[in-house]
């Protein structure tokens, strides 16, 4: 007896979907030893920065705006512990300074303003990029840097034109895959390990529950 078209269909995307599961995963375990310097090294930037009075400005596109505002709020808010309240601002989420700059400028210009308007020396640009070639997240590097600010770059593919802007004591986290989706997945654990560390600096070690 043959299985119904619809069973058989059901099966494949679910394997499908497992092996997405699969993928993800197997990324996640190899860019562990690759990634975990320099997340280590942005934590102690990050750190620095919200223990001498300064703040996070963040940026992305996309699915990278959204990273950006997760990250401002667990910052701002908490991550898995209270604490008292780090500064974060996500540069994705004024609509009106947003469509502003992109309407009587350019969009390229749409972070880079914000960050010379609010951007002080010591303070740290969150940059994420999957491509690293976003053009208004790279003016807003160079806008940090003016400012005399230290960035945290996220990107993948490479790095892109990311990797060729920034400076010595700026961090480069940089996931090794093409994918966008798997770039996305890692990108968000590495918020996750960013808000971790810090809170593990102040509050002191926790065991990471599992």
């Amino acid at each position: 007896m043959q299985e119904a078209p619809g069973v058989i269909i059901r099966a494949m995307l679910e394997q499908r979907i497992q092996q997405h599961f699969i993928d993800s995963a197997d990324l996640k375990y190899q860019a562990a030893q690759i990634l975990s310097k320099p997340i280590s090294v942005a934590v102690q930037a990050i750190l620095a920065c919200v223990t001498s009075g300064g703040k996070v400005l963040a940026c992305g596109n996309g699915g990278s705006a959204a990273d950006a505002q997760h990250f401002s709020a667990e910052f701002v808010g908490r991550f898995e512990r209270d604490r008292p309240e780090l500064a974060a601002i996500a540069l994705t989420t004024d609509s009106s300074i947003l469509t502003a700059i992109a309407n009587d400028y350019d969009f390229k210009s749409i972070f880079s303003k914000q960050v010379r308007a609010l951007g002080q020396p010591g303070d740290v640009l969150l940059a994420l990029s999957t491509s690293g070639n976003s053009a208004n997240v790279l003016a807003a590097i160079d806008a940090a840097h003016e400012r005399e600010m230290t960035v945290v770059a996220l990107s993948g593919k490479g790095g892109g034109k990311l990797g060729q802007v920034l400076r010595e004591t700026d961090v480069h986290i940089c996931v090794p895959h093409d994918r966008t989706a798997r770039i996305q997945e890692v990108h968000l654990l590495v918020l996750h390990c960013l808000c971790d560390g810090v809170d593990s600096q102040l509050l002191g070690e926790q065991e990471i529950p599992t």
